[in-house]
């Protein structure tokens, strides 16, 4: 029986959905087809209609769920532009830490993309470019622009890792979890308010 484009569309979605949440939550290699279709309340052939490989699959989730997370700032935002220091309280927080299933899937996923194929990568590296440009364009306009970029690329990074080492210690140590994003956050913060005013 074929299913319309709409129905073709929403199972598309659906599979998506179930992907970039189950890779977040349990790793790329953690998760098989068959979870990801079970998830979505699909069949493995319904998957592979979309998809011809779980690489692709992961590739396409992986940009899927960072495009979900820039909606959900740009709703954070509202009217207002967002400065380094929003990006750095946002993202440097508990409450990403603990969004494992609808966190930043960098952060969810960093240590294993790169034993995945180039499509995989090239996606994470979509996101990485976009995540330094938001930091960018949030930075003070008296710095110059190659230290903008320079800032913004160690800073993304940076946010990247704190997740993921604040995850990581999280259940042994959480006194030391929140260290990790206060100390990068006020490291960061200092870094753009030096660069600032020396820049004036």
């Amino acid at each position: 029986m074929r299913v319309s484009k709409e129905k073709a569309a929403e199972n598309r979605a659906a599979l998506l959905q179930a992907a970039s949440r189950l890779f977040r939550q349990r790793g790329i290699d953690g998760v098989g087809v068959a979870d990801i279709a079970k998830e979505a309340g699909l069949t493995h052939g319904a998957l592979y209609a979309h998809f011809p490989s779980k690489d692709a699959l992961a590739a396409e989730a992986f940009s899927h769920g960072f495009a979900g997370n820039l909606a959900d700032i740009r709703e954070w935002a509202g009217e207002r532009r967002l400065s380094f220091e929003d990006y750095l309280e946002g993202y440097l927080s508990p409450r990403m830490r603990d969004m494992l299933e609808a966190g930043c899937p960098m952060a969810a996923s960093a240590s294993e993309v790169g034993r995945q194929d180039e499509a995989v990568s090239a996606s994470f590296t979509g996101a990485f470019e976009a995540m330094a440009a938001l930091l960018e364009a949030s930075l003070e306009k008296t710095i110059p622009s190659d230290e903008r970029r320079r800032l913004a690329v160690a800073a993304a990074a940076a946010e990247i890792g704190a997740i993921a080492v604040s995850r990581a210690v999280a259940k042994s140590d959480p006194a030391l979890s929140e260290e990790v994003l206060e100390a990068v956050r006020a490291a960061f913060a200092a870094i753009h308010d030096v660069e600032a005013s020396g820049a004036e």
